[in-house]
């Protein structure tokens, strides 16, 4: 971390997709902070499901890794400008900071690797593609570990204060007594 930067503003990643149709405004949102704040939303009207709202607190094992993924998919070094521009079939965005680097990305809704190939630039969209599907598949996994299994590998903040966790990696278990 590079001296007068606090550990908050070193690392921050949030997504977004999302569109307005005859369901109303459906989305799916996340975001994570380096001090290890995961927060997910997931909103779909569609047969009357309701609003999924999500927070825990992930290790600062999975932060790093979140940041070495980011790092080395190259995501820095592209420009949305001549990626489809957000439409009525929807929109996604993608934020991030490390440390004094702050870009934000916003395209279209992507439906299929044939769009892709089909963009302006088809590299630097190649590039955003790749990163979002990593990135959903990292928050998937750990929302789904984190609210559907026992033990899990995150730690909600209640969880944290009666000092109930798991370590990422299962090497560390805390135990109330």
């Amino acid at each position: 971390m590079e001296p007068g930067t606090s550990k908050d503003e070193d690392f921050y990643v949030r997504f977004y997709v999302g569109h307005r149709g005859k369901y109303g405004h459906e989305f799916l949102e996340f975001e994570l902070r380096s001090d290890g704040r995961l927060r997910y939303a997931n909103n779909s009207n569609y047969r009357h499901d309701v609003l999924i709202r999500k927070e825990a607190y992930v290790s600062d094992s999975v932060v790093k890794e979140m940041r070495r993924i980011i790092e080395e998919s190259e995501i820095l070094q592209e420009d949305d400008s001549k990626w489809p521009a957000p439409d009525k079939v929807g929109r996604q965005e993608l934020e991030i900071r490390l440390g004094k680097v702050h870009i934000s990305f916003t395209t279209s809704k992507i439906g299929s690797f044939s769009e892709v190939m089909q963009s302006n630039d088809p590299e630097g969209l190649k590039v955003f593609y790749y990163l979002v599907q990593d990135l959903k598949c990292c928050i998937f996994s750990l929302i789904g570990l984190h609210f559907r299994l026992k033990p899990c590998l995150l730690y909600t903040s209640d969880a944290a204060d009666d000092l109930l966790c798991v370590d990422l990696g299962g090497r560390r278990i805390i135990k109330k007594k």
